[in-house]
């Protein structure tokens, strides 16, 4: 007897489970909607990056906005001696303060893609993706070739600039960036294609680019219109020689 009922309870109790379960799914795909209960904010590193781009860019508005307001109520205290004016704009043109227009190059460079990576899996993954050094290397042989400026996606670069790597991602100016990266500079166009064709590094990179299709593209530009730099010119740690080190003084940049 006791077999014959606990064989009969689990006939109806299995049926019973199994119809609950299915309630319980159909109202949670009725809810969802077809989208995801539990969605993450970021769910890739590139979401972060772009995300952590787009915050630093704002406060990098912010902060030009504010040098702005504070420089047109210096000039409202009274006027500048015009010699004093000049030198200003010198130093502000040396530093690179000030936006600047004229002929020039953009060489863009890209990691390898993803169909070269999955054809060379043992091949080591540093050599499929562009590096810091390889920035670097550019912008240097952009400045031997005579360039005016220099800017790094859209950043203007100048004697504090610092380029590192970060996992995948290049950090310039505290804001990561993922690839293609752009570098643009004004000058003579001739003297900086020579510069960089002069360059052993760049020439260094070229194989990379025959072997694993890494991205380097040179794009000659009739006119350029590149952006002052807009963050701060304070120095956090290096100190200029005949400038002491004190609380209440900062040495300035005044070229690169």
């Amino acid at each position: 007897m006791r077999r014959l009922r606990r064989i009969s309870l689990w006939r109806v109790g299995a049926p019973l489970a199994l119809l609950c379960a299915g309630l319980l799914f159909a109202t949670s795909a009725t809810n969802a909607r077809g989208t995801d209960l539990r969605p993450s904010r970021n769910t890739t590193l590139a979401g972060l990056v772009e995300e952590q781009s787009r915050r630093s860019a704002s406060l990098v508005r912010q902060h030009a906005a504010l040098t702005q307001d504070i420089e047109k109520l210096q000039a409202q205290q009274g006027s500048i001696d015009p010699a004093l004016a000049k030198q200003l704009k010198d130093l502000s043109d040396a530093v690179g303060t000030t936006p600047v227009t004229g002929p020039g190059l953009t060489v863009t460079l890209k990691d390898a893609p993803s169909e070269v990576v999955k054809e060379n899996p043992d091949v080591d993954a540093d050599w499929l993706v562009i590096h810091q050094q390889d920035i670097q290397a550019v912008v240097n042989a952009l400045w031997a070739g005579g360039a005016d400026a220099i800017s790094i996606q859209n950043h203007r670069v100048i004697s504090t600039t610092g380029i590192k790597c970060v996992g995948n991602s290049v950090v310039l100016h505290g804001v990561p960036y993922l690839p293609p990266y752009k570098i643009t500079a004004i000058g003579d166009r001739r003297k900086l294609q020579k510069a960089l064709d002069d360059s052993q590094y760049i020439e260094n990179l070229q194989d990379y680019v025959v072997k694993f299709q890494l991205g380097y593209d040179v794009k000659n530009e009739s006119s350029i219109s590149m952006p002052a730099y807009e963050g701060t010119l304070d120095l956090q740690s290096a100190t200029v020689p005949g400038f002491p080190r004190t609380p209440s003084t900062s040495p300035t940049v005044t070229g690169r």
